[in-house]
């Protein structure tokens, strides 16, 4: 017979914040970089779309120029994760019980946390890649390295500077994160994930990487702008007066369909990263957890039922 406890251990660490993957996937960088399909001028574009980017930037830049920004996610990454763990972990804990609307809720809740560093890391991130458009070796380079940049921005425009995009990085991880987590809780459950399952990766695979799909196709657009705004100021030229101004002027000029711009590259960057993430995790806990997990998938043994007291004929 059919035991849902088998739930339990195999999937409490990631609802419960043992192991709850990152929506940040950023370093992998090689499919193309998306920021630069997000901001480049209509005007004068320079990429076509993803391929022709990707091919663009190893011709001009070499190899390289795929992993520029790449300091600031691998410097960030830990204490996002460290947050999203743990804030995670425990709004579940709070909440009491594990279902959809809870899950959505606690990943929210990470998500809005979490911010404080994703902010300042994705900005650091974006200049860097900015930096060096279609030059192999860069003339001039504003920032040697992800921390060069922030402390530049820091002495020149203060705390706010490198806080630059936090309320589209807040209205986009908040809804994000509770996306991702509430769709892998939703494929999971209904694609039977357990244990003794033979087709157990591979549904882990795929729930993995619809999560992410999910998630970043629930938000792209907010990202979108989020980049712009980020991007904005590079060499002290200023397009944008906030986030109600870049989204007039970009819808203006390039129509709504600005709002999916760098879509393709981020969706084929999110389903490997995610489905690996989430199986690796997944996996590896069961391994550590071991026999634990077994046990917690027996059958709780019933009590032990006292003999009743045999009533005592009476005697006449």
């Amino acid at each position: 017979m059919h035991r849902r406890c088998c739930w339990g251990p195999c999937w409490a660490p990631l609802r419960y914040g043992e192991g709850s993957p990152s929506i940040q996937d950023a370093p992998l960088n090689l499919l193309c970089n998306p920021v630069r399909l997000q901001v480049q001028s209509v005007d004068k574009p320079l990429y076509r779309g993803t391929y022709h980017c990707f091919q663009s930037i190893v011709r001009q830049e070499s190899m390289f120029g795929l992993y520029k920004g790449i300091g600031s996610p691998m410097m960030g990454l830990t204490f996002i994760n460290a947050i999203v763990f743990g804030v995670q972990g425990n709004t579940m804990r709070l909440l009491g019980r594990d279902t959809p609307a809870n899950q959505f809720l606690a990943g929210a809740a990470a998500g809005t946390i979490q911010c404080v560093i994703c902010c300042p890391m994705e900005l650091a991130k974006t200049r860097m890649q900015m930096q060096g458009t279609g030059e192999k070796k860069s003339k001039r380079k504003l920032y040697k390295n992800s921390l060069d940049c922030l402390l530049r921005i820091y002495n020149r425009e203060g705390v706010r500077g490198i806080n630059r995009g936090m309320v589209t990085t807040l209205l986009r991880e908040t809804p994000g994160f509770g996306v991702y987590f509430l769709a892998y809780d939703v494929l999971t459950r209904s694609l039977g994930c357990e244990p003794d399952d033979p087709y157990m990766i591979p549904k882990l695979l795929f729930c993995g990487g619809m999560s992410g799909i999910a998630s970043w196709l629930s938000t792209y657009p907010v990202d979108v702008i989020k980049s712009r705004l980020q991007a904005d100021g590079v060499g002290g030229v200023y397009q944008y007066s906030g986030i109600a101004d870049c989204v007039r002027q970009s819808v203006r000029r390039e129509g709504w369909w600005v709002f999916t711009r760098g879509l393709t590259s981020t969706l084929l960057r999110a389903f490997p990263v995610n489905a690996a993430t989430f199986a690796t995790v997944t996996l590896f806990l069961l391994y550590m957890r071991g026999e634990e997990a077994g046990k917690d998938c027996e059958p709780a043994p019933r009590p032990l039922q006292q003999p009743q007291p045999q009533p005592q004929a009476s005697s006449l």
